[in-house]
């Protein structure tokens, strides 16, 4: 068994920079032991939009940046030996791996073993009615309409078990984000599944490891409070994990960003609800007597995990139709500016009062008043100094229709508001909303499938 695992982050989200993974493969590839390249690209809005684009196209239902992600890299890792594993796959990871094959071939290079992670979507196999009695914190289910999504967060072992049989690509749809890390270190050290301990400090490497550039200084910079130097070329974080859970984290030589203890507490306790009980669906993760300690510049040295035996039930997304949002925006500049757009708020208030009472109308000043402002109140606009105020309106309805009157109320002040509106934009976004349930663990049915050589 491997004495030192390496695991480096290409990705933290599904938008994030597609050039970023360059630089972490070619550290792995100097490493000296087991390398393993993981891409986190899957939020709960992110897989029921996924859901959707595959009912379009059966081909389609993954990330759509996946060859930005992966044509750069993959040569590099099959020569070097580095294994690939993302949740890329998203609502259809069987197309992902075939997509990723193809690239291959047309690389020219030697065919990946590629393997798929199954068993995280529910559809089909529990009813509306049976994800309703299990839904916590509220009752969404109970009065939604057709069921978009539904997923388990599945965990780390079918990950494992996919690297066992001689993986060099490893897709899945939902799984439990840490478990893009965990897996390949229960495969690499052969750590047992109540080996608590280990599965606690393996989950804690993910999940140091799965928000990409926020342990190295992305998303932590506040100039003048918490600077960061060259964040324009941060390096993504490589962890170094021993056989007793000891993780160290980097990142590449020369890149930008930082790694120290305040880097690695904050994302250490991003999204943790209790830190004495995080859970997750290998282990319950105890974070309490975890300590951080600077080795040598950029180098943070993680230890102290504890675990305990996993929950008995599984977390799942379901995601449901959540009407739209209508958005228009229009702009007041110039002398008096701030007056004629408080004017032009006022004016589409009061008309809607009587076109559509039952709207909740919210009225931003983008620079002045926006982000602390309130739903179904026009902000102070008047008392700014600004000559220059964007006005947004916003609103959220069941149906289209409803929520284009107020665009066509916007629109409308180019010449019945104020003088000098200029600039209207309008848009209508289809929305989505997500409950969570709790999931007994016989209905999960994790399994994997090797794509295999020619796929």
């Amino acid at each position: 068994m491997a004495r030192k695992v390496f695991i480096g982050a290409g990705a933290g989200f599904a938008g994030d920079r597609t050039d970023a993974a360059g630089p972490v493969v070619e550290a792995l590839a100097r490493c000296d032991g087991p390398r393993f390249l993981m891409f986190e690209t899957l939020a709960e809005r992110t897989l029921a939009l996924a859901q959707l684009e595959r009912r379009r196209d059966p081909d389609r239902g993954y990330n759509p940046a996946l060859e930005r992600f992966i044509a750069p890299i993959l040569a590099r890792c099959l020569e070097a030996g580095i294994k690939i594993v993302g949740n890329f796959g998203s609502a259809n990871p069987h197309a992902v791996a075939r997509r990723i094959a193809a690239i291959a071939r047309e690389q020219g290079l030697k065919q990946p073993r590629i393997a798929i992670v199954e068993g995280d979507d529910l559809m089909g196999r529990m009813t509306q009615a049976e994800l309703v009695a299990r839904e916590t914190g509220g009752a969404l289910l109970a009065k939604a309409g057709e069921i978009i999504s539904a997923n388990l967060y599945l965990g780390a072992r079918p990950i494992a078990q996919a690297l066992d049989q001689g993986a060099d690509i490893v897709v899945t749809g939902r799984v439990a984000d840490s478990a893009l890390a965990l897996g390949p270190l229960m495969h690499a050290f052969g750590w047992r599944d109540d080996d608590w301990d280990r599965l606690a400090a393996g989950t804690l490497a993910g999940h140091l490891l799965e928000c990409g550039a926020q342990v190295t200084g992305g998303y932590f910079a506040d100039p003048g409070v918490k600077d960061v130097p060259n964040l324009a070329e941060v390096g993504y974080p490589i962890a170094e994990i021993d056989d007793d859970g000891g993780i160290v984290i980097g990142k590449p030589t020369g890149s930008g960003g930082r790694v120290d203890r305040q880097t690695v507490i904050e994302q250490l306790l991003y999204e943790i609800h209790d830190p004495a009980a995080y859970l997750a669906p290998d282990v319950v993760l105890d974070l309490t007597d975890v300590s951080v300690e600077e080795i040598a510049p950029d180098r943070v040295r993680v230890i102290g995990a504890r675990g305990r035996p996993a929950p008995a039930t599984l977390k799942a997304t379901v995601c449901v139709d959540g009407g739209v949002l209508g958005e228009a925006e229009i702009s007041y500049a110039g002398v008096n500016a701030a007056a004629r757009a408080k004017l032009a708020a006022d004016i589409v208030i009061e008309r809607l009062r009587t076109r559509a009472p039952s709207l909740a109308v919210r009225v931003d000043a983008i620079g002045v008043v926006s982000v602390l402002g309130s739903a179904g109140a026009v902000p102070d606009i008047a008392a700014s100094e600004s000559s220059d105020i964007r006005l947004r309106f916003a609103a959220q309805a069941a149906t289209q229709a409803e929520v284009e009157i107020l665009l066509d109320e916007v629109e409308a002040l180019y010449c019945a508001g104020p003088a000098g509106g200029a600039g209207v934009r309008r848009r209508v976004t289809p929305r989505l909303a997500s409950a969570s349930c709790l999931i007994e663990r016989t209905f999960a049915a994790p399994g994997v499938v090797m794509l295999g050589a020619g796929a």
